[in-house]
């Protein structure tokens, strides 16, 4: 049964907290911040059941990040990306419902393990490929749907695929947060109706921790600026080595 916050103790409020300010930091540019707030709630809440409660903190995020970058989106890649991704949630839905919670933790530990190694391939690459082709949409929104539905992890796989269209750094976070509002969106009556993930006591959770994830907000996009390019690349890839290993052990 979900821990409701009459039941939570000191400690997992405390780490809730930290999730809400991580994912508001993660969406304003600390981008390695997303991927430790994964695990840290599926410790308190469980795989799947954690989804649900992470769902609205990242809507939140995304909304903050939207009123920052709304203008820089760029909409032909967003329009053939979300069909995809939507074949992707359904999917992802449909694996969900197949496995217990310790498996689906066992999957959320191995996308973001792949998702490591796929953003130091992306890194050695003299020449980044160019996924132009119908065939390279179809896959990335896919498995962004997938990896999106199964533990809220898709950001590392999209950031692959922004950055190789080389967009400039506001279409890109723009782009970004277009995407996933509109994803998460989408979500929401899976995890209600589906999975059951979202409950009114979910849902107080979320607005409990509200402010947290607007002061995570304000933290990313004061502490981005102080990051060299080199310098965040390998701390996002290191905080996401740092929560594929949490998540495992």
């Amino acid at each position: 049964m979900l821990s409701t916050l009459s039941t939570l103790e000191a400690h997992q409020l405390l780490i809730i907290a930290v999730v809400a300010i991580s994912v508001g930091m993660a969406k304003t540019g600390i981008g390695g911040m997303g991927m430790i707030a994964v695990p840290l709630l599926a410790w308190i809440f469980g795989g799947r059941a954690s989804t649900g409660v992470m769902l609205p903190f990242l809507i939140a995020a995304d909304i903050f990040a939207i009123y920052y970058f709304h203008r820089f989106a760029q909409w032909s890649t967003l329009a053939r990306l979300l069909p995809m991704a939507i074949i992707g949630i359904m999917v992802g839905t449909l694996f969900g419902q197949l496995i217990n919670d310790e498996a689906f933790k066992l999957a959320m530990a191995i996308i973001i393990i792949g998702c490591v190694i796929l953003m130091i391939w992306q890194e050695k690459q003299t020449h980044h490929w160019k996924p132009d082709s119908a065939l390279a949409v179809s896959v990335i929104g896919i498995l962004g749907g997938i990896t999106t539905m199964v533990g809220n992890l898709a950001g590392p796989v999209m950031a692959i695929y922004l950055l190789s269209l080389k967009l400039p750094k506001n279409e890109f976070i723009g782009t970004a947060a277009w995407f996933f509002f509109l994803v998460n969106v989408i979500k929401v009556p899976f995890h209600i109706l589906g999975w059951q993930t979202i409950t009114i006591d979910t849902i107080a959770v979320n607005f409990a921790f509200l402010p947290f994830v607007a002061l995570g907000a304000w933290l990313g996009m004061r502490l981005v600026q102080y990051f060299q390019e080199q310098q965040y690349r390998y701390f996002v890839i290191a905080m996401t080595l740092v929560a594929a290993i949490t998540m495992l052990f």
